[in-house]
């Protein structure tokens, strides 16, 4: 089964919020506890790299 990456309302809603939690669940659900880390690890490292270079700005 293929997971679409969900379509986010241009306000962020309680119901985007919804939307984000099932599709990481879906993505995550088979993962170990090892690699659910690494994915999530990875994820938030991306995250901290973009809010350096948008502080350095």
């Amino acid at each position: 089964m293929i997971i679409e990456k969900p379509v986010l309302s241009p306000d962020f809603t309680i119901e985007d919020i919804h939307k984000l939690r099932e599709y990481n669940y879906e993505i995550t659900k088979h993962m170990t506890d090892k690699e659910r880390m690494d994915y999530y690890n990875k994820r938030g490292r991306e995250v901290q790299k973009k809010l350096e270079e948008m502080k350095a700005l």
